[in-house]
């Protein structure tokens, strides 16, 4: 496969996953009407590696017929990157997730939504921390959301964020630190594999606070049924594999700024479902974050000017 063919198919697959998490706002939101946030999680968590151990199987079963066995040592090695990839993997997404299931029941779908796909100009900005160079467009962004934030967050005339806004803007630099760390392991190691154990890392730290913090009831459980097997078999277990599989080869930045795209599927999955409309200001507001992520994304004229001269 070509490089071309490559990036599309890897877009493919990222725009998909901005689909079926930004739809899954909903399920979010709807859950919480049962069940408490590190229930919500532990659940959804659990079916999402549930669901990859039958895929996980299968691929297995492939490789063990068409290659030879790797040598000891090396498999040894790549077992170890793995684990410890997906590992932090869960860790990291059991901090953000948590920080986004609080939150979402402080604030609209569209509006998390947004606010969430502001990893798109944390990503790069957290690139200075690993010495790479930030372009000025990236500041003019930063600058530009800040604006966007303010308009959609800010209703009530005070500066001062709400609650809910403010946890799901931690969420978003939660999501931001998930995906550097996936760049880093998804080239290293199967994509499908690290997935599950980040599912499965993130249902048991969630299953321990869910005891420790909440009263655990199966009858909340059962009514909160459909949302939780959304959230779990499509969100988690579909939606976060398509995430790592589809980052393989392609600039961080870039598929942050495709998968920022669930704040657009989120605002009309909110409208479409739940009814929830934005202001004019608010849809200002989410206009200039969104002019924020295409902006990151413009080429560099500099460069190109300077080759054709």
């Amino acid at each position: 496969m070509n490089t071309v063919s490559h990036k599309y198919r890897q877009s493919a697959l990222l725009l998909l996953t901005a689909a079926i998490w930004g739809s899954s706002f909903v399920a979010q939101q709807t859950g919480m009407d049962y069940v408490g946030p590190f229930t919500f999680n532990a659940a959804r968590s659990l079916l999402g590696g549930l669901a990859l151990l039958p895929l996980i199987a299968f691929f297995s079963s492939r490789e063990k017929r068409s290659s030879a066995q790797q040598a000891s040592a090396d498999h040894t090695a790549d077992r170890k990157t793995l684990w410890t990839g997906g590992i932090l993997c869960g860790i990291v997404l059991f901090a953000a997730s948590t920080l986004q299931q609080v939150g979402i029941q402080y604030t609209t779908v569209g509006k998390a939504g947004f606010i969430t796909a502001l990893y798109i100009v944390l990503v790069p900005v957290c690139g200075l921390f690993f010495r790479k160079r930030v372009q000025p467009k990236v500041w003019l962004a930063v600058l530009i959301s800040v604006a966007g934030l303010y308009l959609l967050c800010m209703t009530d005339g005070s500066f001062s964020l709400q609650k809910g806004d403010l946890l799901v803007l931690a969420c978003a630099l939660g999501f931001t630190v998930h995906i550097l760390v996936i760049d880093h392991f998804s080239p290293l190691v199967d994509g499908v594999k690290m997935s599950c154990i980040q599912f499965f890392t993130c249902s048991l730290l969630s299953a321990v606070c869910m005891v420790l913090f909440e009263t655990i009831n199966l009858s909340d459980l059962l009514h909160a049924w459909m949302p939780i097997l959304y959230a779990g078999i499509l969100s988690s277990g579909v939606g976060y594999t398509l995430q790592i599989v589809g980052q393989k080869g392609l600039n961080p930045t870039t598929a942050s700024l495709l998968m920022s795209l669930e704040s657009v599927f989120s605002v009309l999955a909110g409208w479409v479902i739940l009814h929830q409309a934005l202001s004019g200001r608010e849809l200002f507001g989410c206009i200039l974050m969104f002019a924020a992520i295409v902006l990151v994304q413009l080429p560099d004229f500099q460069k190109k000017t300077a080759i054709s001269s």
